[in-house]
């Protein structure tokens, strides 16, 4: 196993542990010693979890695993064609277990004390649910403006909680300027292993479509990790024999509230701006500055797909429509792709004919 810049494109075989960015500055990709070439599927099928996909985990993961029994959630289908990706299922209600899961058990390996992280919510409760279960300590910097309950669900696994700012990108400079040299930052895309968490997503789906996959993926997209990991899965799979034929249209889907990735593909850009005065209730999506903005782009592009906002203002109706027609009591993020879904199965971008999956990434906390 080793490393690849994702921007500069250095290899590294032997970083220093924990290991963190490149000296770009930029994230790092995991990497294998089986990539690109042909073999048998290799799936423990007993395994009701993410885990089941072990033999395409970093080997050193298995003697010390942090599960709290997420992955392998249900792909719905709702409609002809359209199926639902019902992450809300996860231990913490959120697609954020399958990081946090990985990130926390490579961080227990590497023999990490304390960890800390800026978050928009979900992260923060995934991230403290398993640091406690690793006998990590967890520090969680918050926006003030986050909802009650997120405060409370956090509280609930012993972080300690720092509130400042709007934006999660606020709460981490309030992080930076706070934080001791002996806590390690698992900030998105910032190591490299939430990441792998989330790549299972993409395992489960060809799975869960018997070794195949769908035309269209419509994604929320914030620091944009489930997409990333997706395609990485897909190019890994397609390496191995594992799948075959094209693969999916990537939908980065946004609020007009804070849309720093659909701004950059409409003037046809490959990095991201910072998004001034984001605002959303779509939480997860009040990302302004993406640190991997650039591989979003880089994979809307390559899989010939798109990015779209939608109307903050309709967020709340969009999302309430989902939860009635979809019974999945998902947060705004799912408001987000439904909205989208339906703006391009109208302009036709989308065919009847075509499978499609939408996410959602959350539950809604009240």
């Amino acid at each position: 196993m080793n490393y690849q810049c994702t921007y500069c494109n250095k290899i590294i075989k032997n970083p220093p542990t924990p290991v963190w960015l490149c000296e770009c500055g930029k994230p790092l990709y995991t990497h294998y010693e089986w990539e690109g070439i042909l073999r048998n599927l290799l799936v423990d099928e007993k395994n009701e979890s993410l885990w089941r996909y072990a033999s395409v985990l970093p080997k050193k993961c298995l003697k010390e695993k942090i599960s709290l029994g997420e992955g392998w959630t249900p792909l719905l289908n709702i409609s002809k064609n359209v199926y639902v990706k019902n992450e809300i299922v996860n231990p913490t209600g959120s697609f954020k277990d399958r990081g946090m899961s990985m990130a926390i058990t490579m961080a227990k390996i590497q023999n990490v004390k304390k960890i800390c992280l800026p978050s928009a919510g979900n992260a923060g409760v995934s991230a403290s649910a398993y640091c406690q279960a690793a006998g990590i300590e967890c520090y969680v910097f918050l926006p003030e403006t986050i909802p009650e309950p997120f405060i409370k669900e956090t509280k609930r696994y012993n972080a300690r909680l720092v509130l400042n700012g709007k934006t999660i990108s606020e709460a981490a400079k309030t992080m930076i300027n706070e934080k001791d040299d002996d806590w390690f930052d698992i900030s998105t895309l910032k190591e490299p292993f939430r990441v792998e968490g989330k790549k299972t997503l993409g395992y489960e789906i060809a799975e869960q479509f018997n070794w195949s996959l769908p035309d269209v993926i419509i994604y929320p997209t914030g620091g944009g990790t489930g997409l990333i990991g997706m395609w990485k899965a897909f190019k890994e799979m397609f390496g191995m024999g594992w799948i075959s034929g094209r693969l999916p249209r990537m939908v980065v889907a946004q609020s007009d509230g804070c849309s720093p990735v659909v701004d950059a593909f409409q003037i046809k850009q490959n990095t991201t701006e910072f998004c001034t005065d984001s605002d959303t209730i779509a939480l997860g999506l009040n990302v302004p500055g993406p640190l991997g903005g650039y591989l979003i782009l880089d994979i809307i592009s390559e899989s010939n797909g798109t990015a779209i906002k939608v109307p903050e203002s309709t967020l709340e109706i969009e999302s309430e429509d989902f939860r009635k027609k979809i019974g999945i009591d998902a947060s705004a993020e799912a408001g987000v792709v439904w909205s989208v879904y339906k703006t391009l199965l109208e302009s036709s971008w989308i065919t009847s004919k075509e499978k499609v999956v939408l996410f959602a990434t959350g539950i809604e906390r009240r």
